[in-house]
């Protein structure tokens, strides 16, 4: 009987170790982000990091609060959202692209419909903000996201479907935001702290 005890705490321990650790990331790469925005450089979340905060992501009225990581490796994403360094740099234009884990970071991007606004704040200080146009699920064996884009864009991208047991597949869910023409960018000196 304490055998099989064992196993069963062994298995939900490491059931929550992904959930945990990202959790437990996004305070040190909060300390990180601050320091970064505060004109620190890269500054990286812990010594042996081997990435750093680029930019903030905001969204559902400021219920979803992260920090976006610099690559899109599966380390990275254990820790938080990241930048497709392919793509266009946060705050620059074109194309921004931003990954992230469908059970832990990006789990939101399942109630994001048109309409709604998010928020991507620039390690300069800049806030930008973006509307969301439409989402679609592609499959990453045939279909590819532009990135050579004109328009000032923000494309989420998580795995799909939310719900499936098994990770990984072949089956993307992003979700398209644009910057509307003439949209606010809230510079650095008129944000609060």
């Amino acid at each position: 009987m304490a055998a099989v005890l064992a196993i069963g705490l062994w298995q939900l321990a490491a059931g929550a170790w992904l959930p945990l650790k990202a959790w437990a990331a996004q305070s040190l790469l909060r300390e990180a982000w601050e320091e970064t925005r505060d004109g620190d450089g890269a500054v990286r979340p812990w010594p042996w990091a081997d990435t750093w905060p680029v930019a903030r992501l905001r969204a559902i009225g400021g219920m979803v609060d992260l920090v976006v990581l610099s690559g899109g490796s599966g380390r990275t994403l254990a820790f938080g959202p990241g930048h497709l360094e392919a793509s266009a740099a946060p705050g620059a234009s074109g194309n921004t692209v931003l990954v992230g884990h469908r059970d832990t970071h990006f789990r939101f991007l399942a109630e994001l419909e048109a309409g709604d606004e998010l928020e991507l704040e620039t390690a300069d200080g800049r806030r930008l903000h973006y509307r969301v146009i439409g989402t679609a699920v592609l499959d990453a064996r045939s279909d590819g996201i532009g990135l050579d884009d004109a328009v000032d864009r923000l494309t989420l991208v998580t795995c799909y479907p939310f719900d499936a047991v098994r990770p990984g597949g072949p089956l993307r869910y992003l979700v398209t935001a644009e910057r509307p023409a003439g949209g606010p960018a809230i510079p650095a000196a008129a944000r609060p702290r």
